[in-house]
């Protein structure tokens, strides 16, 4: 087992050969029509409302998006994303077939008019604006001469027709959207009567949880009678012990130990002279390119640093440092690191802030800037006296008065440069390593009349730093694989639910990850696993069975806890979200129960609770301060008289009775077409995801994608 772990750790090459292979088999089951998963070639990845989408197909969508998207999406990602597509294309197809919705040349050309197809160069005229005529010889020319671009054009134009035949299909549901003046009034009236009430509310918490008994039948009658809350699909539980992959404290100390001995000088033997040669050390060499070439995981850096720009955890010590000074070893992140100043520079990194004044003609000043070289500089010569005032807010000139486009946003302020920066025009740099803090004065420049005032300071360093990732060395991979392997053994042989006593008696985490979904990929605690949950979902593997996986710096092994089926929950899975339900219905008919036929003072003093007022409630808002979201409570308010009283109200959070105190009208309007069409933008504004949202939900989709990834 070592051998074959020497073999994974060191031979690089034959990993990536290994890999290599593994990902062209991958990807040929992906995005070719080669059998995979047992699917046949030619056989569907879904089948919509009896329309089957040919995994064919749908390869090459995902093969054409991965081009796309390219590396930053996984695999499953543009598989999933494909699907999503492909659904609302075939339920939209339908529906255009069924009411024959086409769309002919012409509005195709209308809809490229109107989208971004219309910014393309090759359909605009000399003047830059899209011309149906250069549009269809454009496209004309790319046929006879250019077949990949006429290839491409060919799936834009099929996207462009699909976009057009849904525009014309929603604008056509929306011509049926519309609001009456009754309901612009009545939602007029929801929003501005108003009712004050006095109420008491005797709450569900004052009756305990555990007086109430619920049995399992409880249970199940209350999931059928409401079957529809408690839908669910397929899924999984899992359990995991993951073994991670990283450094033991004696890896580290070895890492420690190897960047220490480089430090100082060694003596070296060599047999062709019979005589020992001294090798310069860290702090010695002459040629520190070429030792950490050699010895190092960082190269030489050349680069004078700021503090901002080193090592956090090293910065205020190296900056205190003498040239040929030496700091470390110190423990970086991952690495150990020991640095060496091989350079200072005083000052060497200055921030300013300029106010610029431009002139015609002048490097890069926009077409707004008029002023000649001679007022520009007038100007310029009289700002710096301005600037130059003790009470002068620099910031606040430069905003209001420099020519520099991110003046505005910036302030004028242009950050830290070195004296090796060639970004900043000469006189400028010139400027800000003569001066002195806070000095402020006035230089030209190609691109105009600068006043600088220099800002900041700081002292710059040359580093040379020695470093040496800590990685876990070939024993602790070995005896990593080992102990995955013995907890896997062990938990195979044991009963199932033994498989958290055997982890914490060798003081492993167990990580339990609920309701997996079969298209899932990422699970919490391992990242993007598909492997797993396509175990967690084959039909072979049972409830129980144990796994272990090869997974990125290390092993998960895995145990399946639980499948739900898809349909209607099982009382065990219900119970959950039933139980608190069922508790609240029969509290409320104790509550009631006990206080039918009491006045409202009563039912306060018989269960101990005080009388509240709220004020101002309305129906579109039915929120009563100290009692939460009411709506039947405040509905009922409505229709009560002033000084009237309630029965006893079943409410969300306990059971109330109020009495009406005041009711105040909607002040009156003379006309409520505002009202009614406020409501029919907002309906139309819902129509695209509403209509499709209800064709997919009524919709026999059977989804077959686990199938084949």
């Amino acid at each position: 087992m070592a051998i074959l772990e020497n073999i994974r750790k060191r031979t690089t090459v034959l990993i990536l050969i290994i890999g290599m292979a593994l990902f062209a088999f991958v990807i040929s089951g992906v995005f070719t029509s080669n059998d995979l998963g047992g699917a046949k070639v030619g056989s569907a990845v879904a089948e919509i409302n009896g329309e089957s989408i040919s995994i064919d197909d749908f390869r090459k969508e995902v093969e054409n998006a991965s081009r796309r998207y390219g590396p930053t999406v996984s695999s499953t990602q543009l598989v999933n994303t494909i699907f999503d597509q492909e659904v609302r294309r075939t339920i939209l197809e339908q529906q255009f077939e069924d009411l024959g919705i086409d769309v002919e040349s012409d509005q195709i050309i209308e809809y490229v008019k109107t989208s971004g197809y219309a910014q393309i160069p090759d359909f605009q005229d000399e003047n830059g604006f899209f011309n149906e005529e250069v549009f269809r010889s454009a496209i004309a020319d790319w046929k006879a001469n250019d077949p990949l671009r006429y290839d491409a054009w060919l799936q834009d134009e099929a996207r462009i027709i699909q976009l057009a035949k849904e525009r014309m299909y929603f604008n056509l549901i929306k011509g049926g959207v519309a609001a009456t003046l009754s309901e612009g009034e009545f939602d007029y009236k929801m929003s501005n009567e108003k009712v004050d009430i006095q109420y008491v509310r005797v709450p569900y918490t004052s009756i305990a949880d555990s007086t109430i008994q619920v049995s399992k039948d409880d249970i199940q009658a209350y999931i059928n009678n409401h079957k529809d809350d408690f839908k669910q699909e397929k899924a999984r539980d899992i359990r995991f012990v993951y073994f991670e992959e990283k450094a033991s404290v004696a890896d580290e100390k070895a890492v420690e130990d190897a960047i220490t001995a480089l430090l100082d000088d060694s003596v070296e033997y060599s047999e062709e002279r019979d005589a020992t040669d001294t090798i310069p050390g860290f702090r010695n060499t002459q040629d520190m390119t070429a030792f950490l070439d050699r010895n190092s995981d960082s190269k030489f850096d050349t680069i004078y640093k700021a503090k901002s720009d080193l090592p956090a955890v090293a910065s205020d010590t190296l900056l205190t440092l003498e040239v040929g000074e030496v700091y470390g070893p110190y423990r970086d992140g991952d690495f150990f690191k020991v640095s060496k100043i091989m350079d200072k520079k005083k000052d060497g990194s200055v921030k300013s802030s300029h106010i610029l004044f431009a002139y015609k003609g002048s490097e890069r000043a926009g077409a707004d800037i008029t002023r000649t070289k001679e007022e520009a500089e007038a100007e310029a010569k009289k700002m710096l006296v301005e600037a130059k005032k003790a009470d002068a807010n620099f910031a606040a000139l430069a905003r209001e008065h420099s020519d520099e486009p991110m003046a505005a946003q910036r302030a004028g302020d242009i950050g830290y440069f070195q004296e090796s920066n060639l970004g900043l025009a000469a006189p400028y740099r010139e400027f800000l390593f003569a001066n002195d803090l806070g000095d402020i004065g006035l230089v030209e420049t190609d691109f105009g009349f600068h006043i600088i005032k220099i800002d900041d300071k700081q002292d710059i360093v040359q580093v040379a730093t020695l470093s040496r990732e800590v990685e876990p060395s070939e024993e602790t991979i070995n005896t990593l694989f080992t102990d995955a392997t013995k907890f896997e053994m062990a938990s195979i042989d044991a009963e199932a639910e033994a498989f958290g006593d055997i982890a914490r008696e060798s003081n492993y985490v167990v990580r339990p990850v609920n309701k997996i979904k079969e298209m899932d990929e990422n699970l919490p605690g391992l990242s993007a696993q598909r492997g797993v949950v396509q175990w967690a979902f084959n039909d072979d593997t049972k409830v129980g069975d144990i796994k272990r996986f090869n997974i990125n710096n290390g092993y998960a092994v895995v145990q399946l806890t639980k499948k739900y089926k898809d349909g209607v929950m099982s009382t065990e899975d219900a119970s959950a979200t039933a139980l608190p339900k069922i508790r609240k219905e029969r509290k409320a008919e104790q509550i009631i129960a006990n206080n039918t036929g009491k006045t409202i003072d009563a039912i306060a003093k018989d269960n101990n609770v005080s009388l509240s007022n709220a004020s101002a409630l309305t129906l579109k808002s039915p929120t009563i301060p100290g009692a939460g979201r009411e709506p039947l409570v405040v509905g009922t308010a409505f229709t009560l008289a002033k000084d009237a009283t309630s029965t006893l109200i079943e409410g969300e959070t306990g059971v109330f009775m109020v009495k009406v105190t005041n009711k105040e009208d909607a002040p009156n309007v003379d006309n409520f077409s505002t009202y009614a069409n406020t409501l029919k933008t907002s309906a139309s504004n819902q129509v695209n995801a509403a209509v499709y949202n209800a064709l997919k939900e009524g919709a026999d989709i059977e989804d077959k994608r686990a199938t084949f990834y």
